[in-house]
């Protein structure tokens, strides 16, 4: 039941792979400067608050721009942690955390900018949008800390970085929402029937 590989599980794979080079590079030169990988995640997250702001008050584009230039942080400090030979537990699961904040930051950026702009049907995707991107988040770790597996599902986290993203550099960040909010709730409901599978022969 476990060894089942999701396509998104590949897609991230395939990305690292693709990017490994240049991340390692990164990664390399900012441990050298005395950064650790905490130090990336806190930066992250303080650059995320800005574009944030920025779609608030309705600069969508640059907002995508800044969040689109933090995207790659989130794999550098995974990275800088390898390369230090030093995993750390709380790293691991302070990364976790602040990746939530990350995701919710930027959603509750649009939710005040379409609230502003009375755009209240906008208002209430992005609101399933971040009650979707919540859950999927936690059915994966309330499974796993059951000792079982739920990393099935169509969209995790990285499609929906880039899906805000593109929504936003586009100015369509409408678009965006309405994808995530279908298909990060599909996700959620799939890990829940992965996990019910998994424990019917109990």
């Amino acid at each position: 039941m476990t060894g089942e590989k999701p396509p998104k599980a590949d897609f991230e794979a395939f990305l690292r792979m693709t990017f490994q080079a240049p991340l390692d590079w990164l990664a390399t030169r900012f441990l050298k400067i005395g950064l650790t990988p905490n130090h990336i995640t806190i930066i992250g997250l303080a650059g995320n608050v800005g574009a944030a702001i920025l779609i608030a008050v309705g600069e969508l584009r640059w907002g995508g721009l800044v969040a689109a230039l933090m995207a790659p942080l989130d794999a550098i400090d995974g990275v800088m942690a390898r390369l230090r030979g030093k995993p750390s537990r709380f790293g691991a699961f302070f990364d976790s955390v602040i990746d939530r904040y990350d995701e919710l930051i930027l959603l509750g950026g649009l939710i005040f900018y379409f609230y502003q702009q009375t755009q209240f049907t906008a208002v209430l995707l992005t609101y399933l949008a971040a009650v979707g991107s919540a859950l999927v988040s936690y059915t994966r770790a309330r499974a796993e800390g059951l000792g079982l597996d739920a990393k099935v599902g169509i969209l995790t986290r990285i499609e929906r970085s880039i899906i805000l993203i593109i929504g936003l550099l586009i100015d369509r960040p409408i678009i965006s929402v309405g994808i995530i909010a279908v298909l990060a709730n599909i996700t959620a409901i799939q890990r829940i029937v992965s996990v019910w599978k998994q424990t019917k022969i109990e």
